[in-house]
């Protein structure tokens, strides 16, 4: 079997499998203090030592895969590739420490360029304590940039196996602005509204939530994961982690009235469909709920509720028009997604 037919989550499955019966070694983690608690299947692997939660993530962007130099600038590249990791950070509820960077550069890659993408890693590390300790450069035929980056929670994290029926289910914020702002950097449409401007910063800038992932934590929300592949796709991974199925209310879905302008009869299947928006998605009981929500930013909303049943499964139900429809994975994976030029 070819990485295409299996595609890159079945690989993933594939790949922990080897992981879990191969780590037969030596453990030297256990006479030092240190506890795995979560391993691959999570937003980050989680740590536990003197009462800390260490957390652990990295992420990679590929140049022609992730991004082109015709739609993202170096220092724009340097603030995504960074808020993909702090996202990753957020949705357990814990705060960034340090980073580690690894660079794969052909030989004739402009070093002012590379000083652009450290200033765009910094633009957005600092906001949120990122600090830079090291890493590595090798040579490659293709630019790529990978940052491992470290955190920590004084509470045990949130995870995406923590989701049981009657639960509620929210985003954080807006969800499908990136994507729209995609399309319109592929479209060659000019910027020439402040729509339109919204939406390309939407993609380029993504806001990590860093602050609502502490408070969700801190209120007792136990269940939760970043909108990175697209919110319908992400949603069903917390349901397969959790053994539980979803229905979202398609009019409850939070959406910037910008790409409802721009993008009126997709905006919807944008909001469901397009990744990096780097919101967090996440399910508690109607009590504590309500008690979050109203601590989170205005466009916070809850989507829909957990359901028994196929687990993975989410339905999208409008009940203005009475339809219904069960979601097939439209998000982002490296294997099985359509060829394309950036990853949304």
């Amino acid at each position: 079997m070819k990485v295409s037919e299996l595609g890159e989550f079945g690989l993933i499955n594939v790949l922990n499998e080897v992981v879990q019966t191969s780590n037969q070694g030596t453990d030297n983690s256990s006479p030092l203090g240190f506890e795995l608690k979560v391993g691959i299947g999570d937003d980050t692997a989680v740590w536990h030592s003197s009462g800390t939660h260490g957390l652990y993530t990295t992420d990679t962007v590929v140049e022609g895969v992730h991004f082109t130099r015709a739609t993202t600038p170096w220092r724009d590249l340097g603030w995504k590739l960074m808020a993909a990791n702090v996202s990753d950070i957020a949705s357990m509820g814990g705060l960034c420490l340090y980073a580690l960077v690894t660079l794969g550069l052909p030989p004739d890659t402009d070093v002012d360029d590379l000083r652009a993408l450290y200033q765009g890693m910094a633009d957005l590390g600092n906001r949120y304590g990122v600090k830079v300790a090291g890493g590595d450069i090798v040579r490659s035929p293709v630019a790529f940039a990978t940052v491992a980056l470290t955190g920590a929670a004084e509470r045990p994290p949130m995870l995406r196996s923590k989701a049981l029926p009657g639960y509620q289910v929210a985003v954080t914020g807006y969800v499908g602005s990136s994507a729209a702002g995609l399309e319109v950097l592929l479209s060659g449409t000019p910027a020439n509204s402040e729509a339109v401007e919204l939406l390309v910063s939407a993609h380029r800038r993504p806001e990590p939530c860093i602050k609502e992932g502490r408070i969700l934590l801190m209120h007792g929300v136990a269940a939760a994961m970043d909108v990175s592949d697209g919110l319908a796709d992400d949603l069903s991974k917390l349901c397969t982690a959790s053994g539980v199925s979803a229905t979202i209310e398609a009019g409850d879905v939070p959406m910037h009235p910008a790409l409802q302008e721009v993008f009126p009869e997709r905006c919807l299947d944008m909001a469901l469909g397009g990744g990096e928006d780097y919101k967090l998605v996440f399910a508690a009981d109607e009590n504590l709920m309500a008690e979050v929500i109203p601590l989170l930013s205005p466009s916070a909303a809850v989507i829909g509720r957990i359901t028994a049943g196929d687990q993975g499964r989410v339905r999208v139900v409008d009940s203005r028009s009475g339809t219904q429809e069960e979601l097939t994975p439209r998000g982002w994976d490296h294997f099985k997604s359509p060829s394309t030029t950036e990853a949304n």
